[in-house]
């Protein structure tokens, strides 16, 4: 994550601001800055000369990014562990190639990342990746894959800026082939169904139908916080206070006594670093608000509950569960393996990319007797993308689906792609939207 709004195409913003005695240079820099389809020839040498030895090995370099270092650095863990397990039971092996995986740490840093996957490529000669969890990283490396043309197979970055990226020229930004997590307005909307469906049943009556949003200031932070606050204004709310904060930031003080003197009847909260979330929620008990407080995101990371112990209780959040045996033995062997109990959100997602990932290699190599980047993208682009093929044998999701109307997101909806609205108590996550799938009802503060 990164702490501007957007960074998407920045050189060409910058050139755009040049005064008007450099507008020549600044048309050179557009036309440089905004990126040629391909990498220069030598380096497209180069890259093709990596790939090569490798496939003359029989070996199928394979990148894997994720937040291995920095203040996602237990996400990144969760990642390691998952794929580890998945490409462990076909003892990474894929008909006659190795697996031999590439570790792209982005330090949840999208410079950073996008240096590392580059790397990964031109030195490492990595043939496709997987994986991703920052929405900036997913801005900044969707550029990368498209100017190599690597297939990119199941990255997180939720934000609508990749949406936005991937079609504005779906050629070229095909190769980021299909998220793992939809834009959130498909998701916060089912936050303000939850709320309202509470107020109109009576369990919960806030004095007055004010909000606060709030969140780090990345891709992710501020998508979250454009989608939601737009949904609840719809239903009669208002927003009293909107504050985004750095990534690496563990003190809210200021800003909850904000809240808390303005007697906010709902907080909505989002970030992608677990201690900055465990701060947030920890320093609200603290300091007694009563608000109802939307946390998305809280349990993302398996060790959620052991940094915020019961000041977590009554926060809401949306996050998938182990509803099925296969999720349920996954999550018990991989705590058994690794010493931490998995998030849904993280590991069980990442285990479920990594699977999507290895039967649409095993159906390119089968059909087209090689296994390469070409063959990859070819037979995703014909199948995944189209909706011919789906992803059925998930332990989060019953279906991993993706059609030309919904790309690059998944289908989203019951029996695809799907979070349940819960609320916590003592470390565990009662159903209570929707409806058909609730526990009990949504309970307040008391």
């Amino acid at each position: 994550m990164h702490i501007s709004n957007d960074r998407t195409n920045l050189p060409c913003r910058l050139a755009k601001g040049l005064v008007p005695l450099m507008a020549i240079m600044a048309l050179v820099f557009v036309a440089v800055g905004c990126g040629p389809t391909r990498a220069p020839e030598p380096t497209r040498k180069r890259v093709a000369s990596a790939q090569s030895a490798a496939q003359e090995q029989g070996v199928f370099k394979l990148g894997i990014l994720g937040p291995f270092t920095g203040p996602s650095e237990s996400t990144g863990r969760e990642f390691k562990g998952a794929a580890t397990m998945a490409f462990d039971a076909i003892n990474w092996q894929i008909g006659e190639y190795k697996i031999e995986p590439v570790w792209i740490d982005s330090q949840s840093d999208p410079d950073a990342a996008a240096e590392a996957y580059e790397r990964a490529i031109v030195e490492e000669g990595i043939q496709a990746a997987i994986l991703n969890w920052h929405s900036s990283v997913a801005v900044a490396c969707m550029e990368v894959a498209a100017q190599y043309q690597i297939p990119h197979i199941f990255p997180y970055g939720a934000t609508e800026v990749v949406n936005e990226t991937f079609h504005s020229d779906p050629e070229r930004y095909g190769y980021w082939m299909n998220k793992g997590w939809p834009v959130p307005e498909k998701l916060s909307i089912s936050y303000v169904q939850a709320v309202q469906n509470a107020i109109a049943k009576g369990s919960w009556r806030p004095e007055e139908k004010t909000v606060a949003i709030c969140g780090e200031n990345t891709d992710w932070g501020l998508s979250f916080g454009a989608s939601i606050k737009e949904q609840l204004e719809a239903e009669g709310w208002t927003t009293v206070a909107e504050e985004y904060f750095n990534l690496d930031e563990v003190q809210f003080y200021t800003m909850l006594n904000k809240f808390k003197a303005r007697n906010v009847a709902l907080i909505a909260v989002t970030t992608t670093s677990p201690l900055s979330f465990a701060a947030f929620i920890n320093q609200a008990d603290e300091l007694g608000l009563e608000s109802l407080i939307i946390a998305d995101g809280l349990g993302w990371g398996g060790e959620w509950y052991e940094m915020t112990g019961t000041s977590s209780d009554y926060v809401i959040d949306q996050i998938p569960g182990w509803a099925t045996a296969a999720g349920q033995d996954f999550a018990t062997d991989f705590e058994a393996r690794w010493g931490v109990a998995p998030s849904p959100s993280a590991a069980g997602l990442a285990y479920d990319g990594s699977n999507m990932f290895i039967q649409i290699a095993q159906n390119a190599l089968a059909e087209h007797g090689e296994l390469a980047s070409e063959t990859i993208y070819t037979w995703a682009r014909e199948k995944l993308q189209t909706g011919a093929w789906s992803y059925t044998d998930g332990i989060v999701m019953e279906a991993y689906k993706y059609l030309p109307g919904t790309l690059p997101d998944p289908l989203v909806g019951q029996g695809y792609y799907m979070f349940p609205v819960r609320q916590y108590f003592d470390g565990e996550g009662k159903i209570i939207y929707p409806p058909e799938w609730a526990e009990q009802e949504l309970q307040p503060r008391p």
